[in-house]
């Protein structure tokens, strides 16, 4: 029985089945994937089949998806419809206008039931999850010891924060984690790592390996925090596309990072 979390797969169906078939999934496991499965990557509806099928999925709302709905609640709006398709919709949308209405409909209606956040608990260490973050502003006191607690906290975050904040989350501590190292550990994705550095001033190399690929990046362990990192980007890049990101999941029990190139015509 594991807990696993993935990010911004973007399409890129193939890859992540292969990440995924290393892990070897299981009943009793659990996978918890970030949002924007979709737009940018050939093979959106692939990604979401995956993602519904996996045994003790969660599925959260990412930017994309958020873009997606826009269009969808407002068919005739010509600026949310440009947005989309800025920001790499036309793939997905081609890909729903392939299904019959009915599966079409299907697709949206699951997507449009997504939540915004989440958090969990693993080998005593409570995991708080969200697309891109959280807004260190509208946390309030402590302790985060309860669910009903963490409940409460995700609550009083705004949606637009949970689906896009970027800098103001990982620039500064979230004020989860003390001094003693106790505390929720916020896990986002929606900024890849390589350009992480960017964001918080850090440099160019944040966010790659010795050998130059994106990987997961922990920020924030210092002495306010006890030593622990408060924030976890796992946003590995794979809407880049082959030759710049790559599919990262991540076990939480254990901290094993399961990443898969993404090849040319994936």
């Amino acid at each position: 029985m594991a807990t696993y979390v993935f990010s911004d797969v973007h399409g890129h169906a193939a890859p992540l089945a292969r990440a995924l078939e290393r892990t070897e999934p299981s009943e009793g496991d659990a996978y918890y994937c970030l949002g924007d499965m979709i737009d940018r990557g050939p093979d959106p509806l692939g990604v979401i089949s995956l993602v519904r099928g996996l045994p003790g999925s969660h599925v959260l709302m990412g930017n994309h998806e958020d873009l997606m709905m826009a269009c969808m609640r407002e068919p005739d709006n010509t600026l949310n419809a440009a947005n989309w398709g800025m920001n790499g919709g036309i793939v997905t949308s081609e890909a729903l206008a392939s299904l019959s209405e009915e599966e079409a409909d299907e697709v949206v209606a699951w997507v449009a039931g997504l939540p915004l956040c989440a958090h969990v608990e693993v080998a005593g260490r409570s995991y708080v999850l969200a697309h891109a973050g959280i807004n260190p502003e509208r946390v309030g006191e402590g302790p985060w010891d309860t669910p009903e607690r963490l409940d409460a906290l995700l609550a009083a975050q705004r949606p637009d924060d949970l689906m896009w904040i970027r800098e103001d989350f990982w620039s500064r501590h979230t004020g989860l984690v003390d001094e003693r190292g106790e505390g929720p550990v916020v896990i986002a994705g929606h900024t890849p790592t390589p350009y992480l550095g960017m964001v918080t001033g850090e440099g160019a190399d944040l966010g790659r390996d010795e050998e130059g690929r994106a990987c997961l990046v922990r920020l924030g362990a210092d002495g306010s925090t006890g030593g622990v990192a408060d924030r976890w980007d796992i946003d590995a890049g794979a809407a880049g596309g082959h030759g710049f990101g790559r599919v990262l999941v991540l076990r939480l029990d254990d901290g094993r990072e399961f990443y898969e190139d993404i090849a040319e015509d994936e």
